[in-house]
């Protein structure tokens, strides 16, 4: 059946000012479309220091880069995996039973936005069955027009039996406020596995909105790593993930280290929906200056036999920022084994002095107890992935 486009688009302008649940509410009509840019390749070149930073490199097979609404780069070449733009795609119909499916384009004012000024542009990424893909495939939006939105909606499938790794970098290059507004549908299908990777450079003066469903078949995998390191004037996020497969498995773990006057609201859901299903969600806060972060985590027991973790915690640098961490348990049913812990405090005082006395400097001190806060499980990575990340960390780490 074909999409229904006109639809899609009369139920986005229906939610077109929906409120999120959570979150800073912002009026998507302070931030217009940007004008097409006629220097976007410049504009890349430019950022070729600042997407190294993130870990992308852009002139390597297997990557997308969006600058604004504009796809600037789409270099596939990697066997067993077929990237595309979401524009292009629709029009060979390849995404029919994917594209709003998982995520209702009338969700809220952001969904809204995504179909009505994104342009259908954003990645398809598809790895084909039984392809075992170990480059990771790179994705990067990059923002350049100031006041404007970029709302892309991106696409991913992994076919049953497949693995396939994808890192996305994304960044701001303008000063004044901008709105990004991505949605992201993923597909898991049976015994495939799918990690994704995040590292984020926004400006202070962004607001970021990304919108995210995944759903796994029996016997797949999701790894999500969420890392966000620099101010952001507001961030809210809550990806839904659903196990709907016997043995699907999921693992989220975010990093973010707030500082300025940023507001940031970061969750992550996790429907235990099938049999034998089990999820792991992990959270890290930093908070400094006057920011304030919201850690939302909630796991959903809706079968039985089914597992579930939840591990909250904040580490506060001042003593005018704060943290409220908000982990959840639901269990539908009684064969389930759910727990959680959550924790926030300060750096403590002898720990410092500990470290000076070896000779370290407070700073010094200080910013290797942050480091070591930050730790977090990195599982089911190829090492470049996993040294990426842990640079992105040392790095933050040491600006604290």
């Amino acid at each position: 059946m074909m999409l229904n486009l006109d639809g899609i688009r009369r139920r986005a302008e229906s939610a077109l000012n929906k409120p999120a649940e959570h979150g800073l509410d912002l009026d998507i009509a302070e931030f217009p479309p940007p004008p097409p840019q006629r220097s976007s390749r410049e504009i890349l070149a430019r950022s070729y220091h600042v997407l190294a930073s993130l870990g992308i490199d852009p002139t390597k097979e297997g990557t997308y880069i969006q600058v604004d609404e504009e796809p600037v780069e789409i270099r596939t070449g990697i066997e067993g995996v077929r990237l595309y733009t979401l524009s292009g795609a629709l029009k060979e119909g390849l995404i029919d039973d994917y594209f709003w499916k998982l995520l209702p384009v009338d969700t809220d004012k952001y969904t809204a936005a995504a179909e009505l000024f994104g342009n259908h542009e954003g990645y398809v990424i598809i790895a084909e069955e039984g392809a075992r893909v170990e480059r990771p495939i790179q994705a990067c939006l990059l923002m350049a027009s100031p006041g404007s939105i970029q709302a892309p909606h991106n696409i991913i499938v992994v076919e049953e039996g497949a693995e396939l790794h994808v890192t996305t970098g994304c960044l701001t290059m303008m000063e004044m406020p901008g709105l990004h507004a991505g949605v992201s549908e993923f597909y898991v299908k049976r015994g495939g596995k799918l990690t994704y990777t995040m590292i984020h450079e926004w400006a202070e003066t962004t607001h970021v909105r990304p919108r995210t469903a995944v759903v796994v078949e029996e016997g797949g995998e999701y790894i999500s790593h969420y890392v966000n390191l620099t101010p952001t004037a507001s961030l809210q996020t809550d990806p839904k993930v659903y196990l709907v497969g016997k043995g699907a498995r999921a693992y989220l773990s975010s990093v973010i280290v707030s500082k300025g006057s940023s507001l940031m609201d970061v969750g992550g859901t996790v429907h235990l929906r099938a049999p034998e299903t089990s999820a792991e969600i992990v959270s890290k806060a930093i908070t400094k200056d006057r920011a304030r972060v919201i850690t939302r985590s909630l796991i959903s027991a809706e079968a039985p036999r089914t597992r579930g973790h939840i591990e909250c915690d904040g580490l506060l640098l001042s003593r005018e920022s704060r943290i409220l961490t908000t982990p959840s348990l639901d269990a539908w049913v009684d064969d389930v084994q759910l727990s959680h812990e959550a924790a926030v405090g300060r750096l403590g005082e002898d720990q410092i002095y500990y470290l000076m006395t070896k000779g370290f400097t407070e700073e010094e001190a200080t910013s290797m107890l942050v480091r070591g806060f930050m730790e977090v499980r990195i599982e089911g990575l190829p090492e470049q992935l996993r040294r990426q990340i842990e640079a992105a960390m040392d790095m933050a780490a040491a600006g604290l």
